[in-house]
């Protein structure tokens, strides 16, 4: 079932690099101010023009752009034919009055339908009744709900983002047919509640951080070109690299700590502290800096070309190891991922065209490589198809590039034939951010982790109301025959006390935290190469009465993951899930014989050696347990999951099937175990061919370590240990083997805790120091 898109609204220490750049960029943009009267209009009417452009498009023609034009003309006729601009509420079901419920539906509507009559070709183009009612109705949000008087009650974002951008939307459409005292009067809201891009309007100790800081730099930017105010752009354009706290805050400062907001040398991105954010607030920082370039470019004010090759490279180094089919993986989209609107291929679209807006700004071979991974996102992604907007209101809000001049520069740059980024094998650990993703040519995988630095989730606004298991060690797996499968209607139906990967107990689950932190540090893993890495969790539950040590060993057939010292006191059943997987009528085959269970029927088998999902999978169980399985339907609804005020789901229910595998430990187990191989895409022989091939080395709450094929040796020390012929002085990961004709030994620390680890290796002492690395690994030559 395709889908369409939306974005939805949004929401430290700085490396030495940074600074320098801070204060090149601060005198770059101060030598750049207009220098005659003449300059600064024609600098000020190409920002208005540009970002006019970002809404109604280039006028491009295509079959796809007049079938996304139509749907968008459906909305916007309806929303006007509902209109009143008579001195009462615009719309019935939004009243006038103070607080932020109603006020963003307000102006995303009316922003709907000034783009369509600014878009040429549209429904309402050009209709000088439409534009008298648009102009009405800026006047009676102006003087009933949004000026500079205005008390902020609720979100602030609404008030200091949110309202701001959709305003700008629909002055840049229309400015030409306002006159100057019209503009200002609109604008005077913004300058009180975006007045200062570096400082929290309602709050003026807080500091503006990553995404929100770069929305309110391009605000500045687009109001201050409006008003013809040079002052009021070079204040926007300082905020982006913070030439006002010395670049403290510089949204592209690169962190060489763990967590904390904004970018990170390891290529993390973190927003609220600890939620890993590369799925939505980095692509919201990403757009609104795409966008500044492309306003700006041309002009006076345009960014140092130092800046712009280090915007460019965020999106290889930071976004697009997490894209599978043109939607981001879910470890990375925090809250978000309870959203209707904003599914993983929702806020997909919306990176992909940002990269659209910067290749067309870049040149060379940056240009090819922006370009290729763009077009690489919209030939994969078959689900939910780039180029088709069958419901424009999910495009609205933000700065939203989506949209016909989505379409549109995706085309253009389509047009040229740039060649798709190949996919690439690639195993990289994001320690910084307590994330990981493995990429094969024929399918993906990433964790859901959480330790002392990273949250096992975020539930905040009434948002990620099932999410309290999404930290607790969830292996994702991403596959080319089931591209939706996170995306049609997951996070409402599954079960979300059963989620794959994870250890967990029966019983109440205790209440959703904000950003809840796990006791434990040892969160982290080792890369080997390419294609093969480990990685380690010291779980403990919320409540603190479960704990386990569970180990994840990539490979390029599949994902060994073996458990140990499971223990729990609580009284309740303990299980351990294998799978728990969309999928539709595919057998299931148990040691080659189909799984006689009926739908909705629970069976249980003793000792498995493996399972196959048609469509799905193989697994191998790799030691003896009592296994059940049910394949059942689940019905639920996206109001489930999230009831805020502004993103709220429907209550439209959705049935979807499920195939669980799920391992059981029994009721107060102590130093219980398990140990499976998953095998994405496997066949049916390929499964069964498989359950010799594996070779577990050690499976304790000590030490887990599996043996591949060519002997190396990969391993997850919890404490001081010993597996073969490695010995560690303290927890570690590890992995050992022969490359290029040598040793070579891999070690981090995913405590990120430790000066060094001692690893003796067949009786030779090697001191690795790991201070400072932040669960990064070091390679060392034996």
């Amino acid at each position: 079932m395709p889908v369409n898109r939306r974005t939805a609204l949004r929401g430290g220490a700085i490396a030495a690099a940074s600074v320098a750049l801070t204060a090149s960029a601060g005198t770059a943009f101060a030598a750049s101010a207009p220098g005659a009267p003449g300059e600064a209009a024609s600098a000020f009417a190409t920002i208005v023009k540009a970002y006019r452009e970002l809404q109604t498009g280039i006028n491009r023609p295509s079959p796809e752009r007049a079938e996304a034009l139509a749907n968008l003309g459906r909305v916007a006729k309806a929303y006007n034919a509902g209109m009143s601009v008579t001195g009462g509420p615009l719309w019935t079901d939004l009243p006038f009055g103070p607080g932020s419920d109603y006020t963003t539906s307000m102006y995303a509507r009316l922003r709907a339908i000034a783009v369509d009559w600014g878009t040429p070709g549209g429904t309402l183009s050009g209709d000088p009744v439409v534009l008298d009612r648009i102009k009405r109705a800026l006047d009676l949000l102006y003087t009933h709900q949004y000026n500079e008087n205005t008390a902020e009650l609720g979100n602030w974002y609404t008030y200091e983002i949110g309202i701001p951008y959709y305003l700008l939307h629909t002055l840049s459409v229309v400015a030409d047919k306002l006159d100057a005292a019209e503009l200002a009067r609109y604008l005077k809201p913004v300058l009180r509640f975006v007045g200062d891009p570096n400082r929290r309007a309602n709050n003026q100790g807080i500091v503006e951080t990553g995404a929100n800081r770069a929305d309110k730099s391009l605000i500045a930017i687009v109001s201050g070109a409006m008003l013809g105010d040079t002052a009021r752009i070079h204040k926007g354009l300082d905020a982006l690299v913070d030439v006002e706290g010395n670049g403290a805050a510089s949204v592209v400062a690169k962190l060489d700590r763990a967590a904390g907001d904004g970018f990170h040398t390891d290529g993390s991105f973190i927003q609220h502290d600890s939620i890993p954010y590369p799925g939505h607030y980095g692509i919201v920082l990403l757009t609104a800096l795409a966008g500044t370039i492309h306003v700006t470019q041309g002009t006076e004010f345009a960014l140092p070309e130092s800046l712009r090759q280090r915007i460019f490279a965020l999106v290889a180094d930071s976004f697009a190891p997490f894209v599978y089919a043109g939607a981001l993986m879910e470890p990375v989209r925090g809250r978000m991922l309870s959203r209707q609107g904003e599914t993983g291929h929702d806020i997909g679209h919306q990176l992909t065209v940002a990269v659209v807006l910067l290749a067309r700004s870049a040149t060379g071979t940056v240009r090819a490589e922006l370009g290729g991974l763009a077009a690489k996102w919209i030939k994969e992604g078959t689900y939910a198809p780039f180029l088709k907007i069958p419901d424009p209101e999910r495009f609205a809000p933000g700065p939203d590039l989506v949209a016909i001049p989505g379409i549109e520069f995706a085309q253009e740059l389509l047009a040229t034939r740039v060649r798709p980024t190949p996919i690439v094998a690639e195993h990289r650990i994001f320690g910084q951010q307590d994330r990981m993703v493995h990429v094969t040519e024929g399918w993906s995988a990433s964790l859901g982790v959480a330790s002392t630095r990273i949250s096992r989730y975020e539930s905040v606004n009434s948002m990620n109301l099932h999410g309290w298991y999404t930290g607790d060690g969830v292996l994702y797996t991403f596959l080319p025959n089931a591209k939706g499968h996170y995306t049609d209607a997951y996070w409402p139906t599954v079960d979300p006390l059963l989620l794959p990967g994870t250890t967990a107990k029966t019983g109440p689950t205790g209440p959703l935290g904000q950003v809840p932190l796990t006791k434990n540090a040892h969160t982290g893993g080792v890369r080997w190469d390419a294609r093969h890495g480990a990685y380690a969790l010291d779980f403990v539950s919320a409540d603190g009465t479960l704990t386990a040590k569970k180990s994840w060993f990539f490979t390029p057939a599949g994902v060994v993951c073996l458990g140990a010292g499971i223990t729990d006191a609580s009284g309740e059943r303990v299980r351990t899930v294998v799978e728990n997987r969309g999928v539709g009528s595919g057998v299931l085959l148990v040691d080659g014989r189909p799984s006689r269970a009926a739908l909705g029927e629970t069976s249980t088998v003793d000792n498995p050696r493996w399972l196959h999902l048609a469509d799905v999978g193989g697994y191998v169980l790799l030691g003896d347990a009592r296994l059940t399985t049910l394949r059942e339907d689940r019905t639920g609804t996206w109001r489930d999951v999230d009831t805020g005020a502004n993103t709220k789901g429907t209550t439209v229910p959705y049935t979807r099937r499920y195939q669980k595998l799920v391992i059981e430990h029994g009721v107060k187990p102590s130093d219980a175990r398990y140990a499976y191989v998953v095998l994405p895409t496997a066949s049916r022989i390929a499964t069964a061919a498989s359950v010799w091939s594996w070779r577990v080395r050690a499976n304790t709450a000590s030490v887990q370590a599996i043996r591949l094929w060519d002997n190396t040796l990969l391993a997850n020390f919890f404490a001081a240990g010993s597996v073969d012929e490695v010995t560690a002085s303290g927890p570690a990961s590890i992995a050992l083997g022969r490359r290029d004709g040598r040793w070579r030994l891999a070690v981090s620390d995913p405590t990120q805790l430790q000066e060094s680890v001692t690893v003796t290796v067949r009786r030779r002492k090697v001191v690795v120091p790991l201070k400072g690395t932040f669960g990064a690994t070091k390679v060392v030559p034996l």
